[in-house]
């Protein structure tokens, strides 16, 4: 019989489901689908320096995830690169670092994360998270889908592009500190691609994409966790996940894409 802090483990990790089909969503119309799979990586020196010095993953990762964030918004205002450019730059430099840092041991979990109980307190805090998220993107999303298409006229509008960025990019780097803890550095971002790319396939219009996008992401954790329950007790359901994500991004191939 599952503990309660394994069922808040199970509720949290659906509720960053939805968080996690919204971002991506947003990404994708963004065309930076794939730096979330980078910006995981942003995690990896800080889970590092947990693991080496004994304190909270989480807490390690999301110093250098919010660090990350800020200096690839920072230096895409001053250089002028694109942000999948200098995410790019931050991407190689962290996996060189954390690899460096994180000892052997708990190198596994890192990289593929590891399934725990959660207490209460933990639990609270990241229902307040993905709550954050879901807050700041429907609060922002008639500004996101403007500078998306029309830049000059969200300006003249008096919409202040680069604060709008920088707001993105801490969304999309809270929700993947969110699945850090059952996906790992490696993995976390794929729950925001996979879902996203099969929302889309299936989606004519924003509104039904987003809850498409949630819906694929919502299936893919649950049906995640009722596999490593029930069939593959022995396996962390992190990997099988997203093998379950990808799965139903083939069977989105048998459908002709939608147009908006």
């Amino acid at each position: 019989m599952a503990t309660s802090g394994e069922i808040y483990g199970v509720v949290l990790a659906l509720l960053f489901a939805v968080a996690a089909g919204l971002v991506g969503s947003f990404a994708l119309m963004k065309r930076m689908l794939l730096a979330s799979d980078v910006i995981s990586h942003v995690a990896l020196p800080g889970l590092g320096l947990a693991f080496l010095f004994g304190f909270n993953p989480i807490l390690g990762g999301g110093a250098t995830l919010l660090i990350g964030t800020l200096l690839i918004w920072q230096l895409q205002r001053k250089t002028g690169l694109a942000t999948e450019a200098m995410i790019g730059v931050i991407f190689a430099a962290s996996v060189a670092i954390g690899a460096v840092l994180t000892p052997k041991q708990d190198l596994v979990e890192a990289l593929f994360g590891k399934f725990e109980s959660l207490s209460l307190l933990a639990f609270l805090i990241g229902v307040a998270a993905v709550a954050l998220i879901v807050a700041v993107i429907f609060r922002f999303k008639d500004q996101l889908i403007l500078g998306l298409f029309s830049p000059e006229l969200a300006a003249a509008g008096g919409v202040k592009l680069d604060r709008l960025n920088l707001y993105f990019l801490l969304m999309f780097s809270l929700a993947v500190l969110v699945g850090l803890r059952f996906l790992g550095a490696l993995l976390a971002g794929a729950l925001i691609i996979i879902p996203a790319t099969t929302g889309r396939r299936l989606a004519s219009d924003l509104s039904h994409f987003l809850i498409a996008s949630c819906g694929v992401s919502l299936l893919a954790v649950a049906s995640g966790f009722a596999v490593t329950h029930f069939l593959l007790p022995k396996y962390s359901p992190g990997p099988v996940i997203v093998i379950i994500s990808a799965a139903l991004f083939m069977l989105s191939l048998l459908k002709k894409p939608a147009r908006a």
